[in-house]
């Protein structure tokens, strides 16, 4: 997909923050979109089907959270990438966030380019999500064939006990998204018994030995995320 087609809404009650953010944003040639709170934003991200939605929290009429939770419930943009915008930078403000249902935050005051470079990162998961298939997931030097239940790491073919296939197959679907351990066990054990809180760490352990241990990091009180 070319930047030209790429559509990015930005919501935020304060015009010098979406003045700066759209020139910089709109210079790396990326449609952009503005609104000035969470009720505007709504309206703007129905009619316009934006790619990507910086959120910012706290906002007069409806706050950020609450906008990310309509969004996330909007038919056609279930899928639609959402990162807040937030000075708050305790842990009980990014797992609002989180359960919301955004995928990211991005903690301000923030430089052009580190936002520049941020939104390029959010923006990679469009592209993944094109060329991967139903059955063959590749991320990187990372191979998954679902049909075979074979992985492929840096050129060598390993066989993973069931769980932690189904595990790896999950965060590598979507890399960076942050996965929350409740969506976790509800995708990879479902129904079944899981004995004990720590039965998606030690998967987790053991991913890292097998795959390698910067591919999974941890988000302190919400889940795990799969990072190329």
């Amino acid at each position: 997909m070319k930047k030209q087609d790429i559509k990015i809404l930005l919501v935020d009650d304060e015009p010098d923050i979406l003045e700066i953010l759209s020139y910089n944003l709109s210079s790396e040639g990326y449609k952009i979109y503005t609104a000035k709170n969470g009720l505007e934003a709504i309206e703007k991200a129905k009619k316009k089907q934006p790619h990507l939605i910086i959120l910012d929290v706290m906002m007069p009429e409806m706050d950020g959270i609450e906008a990310c939770e309509i969004i996330r419930k909007t038919d056609g943009l279930e899928d639609t990438i959402i990162a807040f915008l937030t000075a708050r930078s305790e842990d009980y403000s990014q797992v609002a966030g989180f359960d919301a249902g955004a995928d990211d935050y991005i903690t301000k005051p923030i430089k052009p380019k580190v936002l520049v470079s941020k939104v390029k990162s959010l923006l990679r998961r469009l592209k993944k999500g094109e060329e991967s298939t139903d059955e063959i997931l590749k991320v990187g030097k990372l191979v998954i064939n679902r049909e075979e239940y074979k992985v492929i790491n840096n050129g060598e073919e390993m066989v993973l006990p069931r769980k932690e296939f189904e595990l790896l197959a999950l965060l590598a679907s979507k890399p960076d998204k942050v996965f929350k351990r409740e969506v976790i066990l509800d995708k990879v054990w479902g129904q079944e018994v899981v004995v004990g809180g720590r039965t998606i760490d030690v998967h987790i352990r053991k991913l890292r030995e097998k795959i390698g241990e910067d591919h999974f990091k941890t988000v302190k009180g919400v889940g795990y995320k799969y990072v190329q």
